[in-house]
């Protein structure tokens, strides 16, 4: 069964959008627009952008920038625990050996 689709109002400075999207995401949605919603007002209170377009390319500039240092760091953590995995296994896999040789 498909979730319940349902519209959520979202108030991003100022400005009232109706978004519609599955009533198990709500709360992420709401989050999202508050996130959002702080992080224009920030950029608008610095005084440097002007124009509501103007602002919502640079927020979305810092996001994805933001979005693709964390991916970046994901990436390099499940590479490293991937490492750690593989040495651990050796090692695990040579003291079994060593200890099949001294039981024998």
């Amino acid at each position: 069964m498909r979730d319940a689709i349902t519209t959520v109002s979202v108030k991003i400075l100022d400005k009232e959008y109706q978004v519609s999207c599955p009533e198990d995401e709500v709360d992420a949605l709401t989050s999202s627009a508050r996130y959002l919603d702080q992080q224009m007002r920030q950029i608008r209170e610095s005084g440097k952008v002007f124009g509501l377009d103007r602002i919502a390319v640079m927020t979305a500039l810092n996001l994805a920038n933001e979005l693709l240092q964390k991916r970046g760091a994901v990436e390099d953590a499940t590479r490293e625990s991937s490492e750690m995995v593989k040495h651990l296994t050796y090692r695990v896999t040579e003291a079994l050996a060593e200890h099949k040789q001294l039981s024998l």
